[in-house]
């Protein structure tokens, strides 16, 4: 334990986030925790886990990560890291089930930034008037549809990205692919994506 007040915490980047929780400070583990699990909520859904495993998938994540986070060497490569163990439950499940994820939906909603591909996906403000929470639940849905349709390995690519945030040198080691192979596979995602959207974003 270090003491510190809950307020550190929240302060803290990440890193040292990550550096205090593999010396067995709880607080900090139980920082990264709430930080990191809407994400891997959100990843599941995205990848298609079904209703009945969404909870179970992104609790064990959640226990994986807090379990091994002890052996990450480098705290720099965490999210793709992290990114990692939620692929292979992800993969894991699937197998298990021998059918195709069905689709599940999400509550947030989801906007195309055409200007900036390091974001193209962007949890925005809640604080909607009525017109836009309907356009808003529309474009969710159209969203959520179209990346559950995407071919797993482009679904896998655009929310590792757009999601996770992580680089395509990470993309390309996550999915033992190389790197020209996963821009190529993201950026036909977008494409499908955009493609949906055009309508409404006119």
């Amino acid at each position: 334990m270090t003491g510190l007040s809950k307020k550190k915490y929240k302060e803290m980047n990440l890193i040292d986030l990550i550096l205090f929780a593999q010396q067995g400070d709880y607080d900090a583990l139980e920082e990264i925790i709430k930080r990191e699990q809407k994400n891997i909520f959100a990843s599941f859904c995205y990848l298609g886990a079904s209703k009945e495993t969404l909870s179970d998938l992104t609790q064990e994540a959640l226990f994986r990560m807090s379990r091994n986070i002890k052996n990450l060497k480098n705290p720099k490569y965490f999210k793709s890291w992290l990114a990692q163990i939620i692929s292979n439950l992800f993969y894991d499940d699937l197998r298990k089930k021998q059918r195709r994820p069905d689709a599940i939906s999400l509550d947030n909603f989801w906007t195309i930034d055409d200007e900036n591909e390091n974001s193209l996906l962007h949890i925005c403000d809640n604080t909607l008037k009525p017109d836009e929470k309907t356009l808003g639940k529309e474009l969710t849905d159209i969203i959520r549809d179209t990346i559950c349709e995407l071919p797993e390995h482009f679904r896998l690519v655009i929310i590792l990205r757009e999601l996770q945030g992580l680089s395509y040198e990470e993309i390309a080691k996550i999915t033992q692919t190389n790197v020209g192979t996963v821009k190529s596979r993201i950026s036909r995602a977008r494409n499908k994506l955009q493609e949906c959207l055009k309508h409404y974003l006119a």
